[in-house]
């Protein structure tokens, strides 16, 4: 699929980041659904994930969805660090490449935050929303800007990444890096072999035991597991996706972590006690890197969180949009959190 083109640019000008470099003349690109009404009440922020473009997030907006344009003004900012905002693959010397800043999902929230208020001049959010690394900056927008975020819903996704998540982080960076070709990040070729062995590692946490057991993937129309794992897993990665971003994306979500916004000094709990809004929590049944009980010890510290667990065999890719069952409960679940008093 091609890189998209239809997004907007938004400068940021120069962005000192928590890590203390400034990515200067940095600019966020996003992309938005709907009409934004006369009062600005109506707006929906929701980020994009992992290597995730806004393109890849528009199966779930709809006017037959809960994200409906004809009602609601939806934001789609992309990451930094996606290819299509300031990243290692489109930034200037001397942060270019293998260079390129560290940035958190605190770092990623503020320049969100200055799009939709100097930008669009809104000054309170319908619901904020998101996918595995946008359910993390789901979670950083209700603990960083509490006044604005009038409800959340996080799903496949969590508030710190767990020891075991990051893990699976170090094995699929490491299988990356392993290719001779990556050269430390200032490669001139794409090194093929580490983005087919960072797929291949990743195809064994992306889906549920259960999924491959039942041989899901033929409902995605492969027809046998080699097929699957070529054509879906080593496709989706090879399909312009750069692997210092990739590296770059890695490290923001590793470092994943409310406590980590200032004023709550590395405290996980006391950031998730700050949080106003009612938070959904949807966590997949069987995602082995973001499990139900990571999401269920979270609620418990949130003032009006509440976890409903997404069932089936998809793992995490039970939030990715493959699945209409799936699609459908997390739909649902957005259509309540709507309904509810903020």
């Amino acid at each position: 699929m091609p890189i998209p083109t239809d997004h907007q640019l938004f400068e940021l000008g120069d962005v000192v980041l928590q890590d203390g470099l400034t990515l200067r003349d940095a600019k966020l690109a996003y992309q938005t659904y709907g009409t934004l009404n006369d009062d600005k009440s109506n707006a929906v922020v929701y980020p994009t994930w992992y290597s995730g473009r806004h393109t890849d997030s528009e199966w779930l907006i709809g006017t037959d969805k809960a994200l409906n344009p004809d009602e609601l003004f939806i934001i789609v900012p992309n990451m930094l660090g996606n290819g299509l905002s300031s990243s290692p693959s489109n930034t200037p010397p001397p942060y270019d490449r293998a260079r390129f800043p560290h940035v958190t999902f605190y770092d990623q929230v503020e320049c969100q935050h200055k799009l939709v208020t100097e930008h669009f001049g809104i000054e309170s959010l319908r619901l904020v929303t998101g996918w595995s690394m946008g359910a993390g900056q789901t979670y950083q927008w209700a603990v960083s800007h509490p006044e604005m975020v009038q409800r959340a819903a996080p799903f496949c996704g969590s508030s710190v990444t767990s020891q075991h998540n990051r893990v699976f982080l170090e094995s699929i960076t490491a299988a990356l890096r392993a290719d001779a070709a990556f050269a430390e990040g200032w490669y001139r070729e794409l090194p093929e072999k580490g983005i087919r062995a960072f797929a291949r590692v990743y195809a064994g946490w992306g889906f549920s035991q259960a999924f491959y057991w039942q041989e899901e993937w033929r409902r995605l129309g492969f027809s046998s597991l080699e097929d699957f794992l070529v054509g879906f897993w080593e496709g989706f990665w090879l399909d312009e996706r750069d692997p210092n971003n990739l590296l770059a994306m890695a490290w923001t979500w590793w470092h994943g972590d409310v406590g980590n916004t200032p004023g709550f000094d590395g405290d996980t709990v006391k950031a998730l006690n700050s949080i106003r809004c009612p938070l959904l929590s949807m966590p997949a049944e069987k995602d082995l890197y973001f499990p139900p009980e990571d999401e269920q010890w979270a609620a418990q510290h949130i003032p009006r969180g509440e976890v409903r667990v997404i069932p089936g065999v998809w793992g995490h890719f039970a939030g990715g949009g493959l699945c209409p069952e799936d699609t459908e409960f997390i739909d649902r679940g957005l259509r309540d959190v709507l309904a509810m008093d903020p």
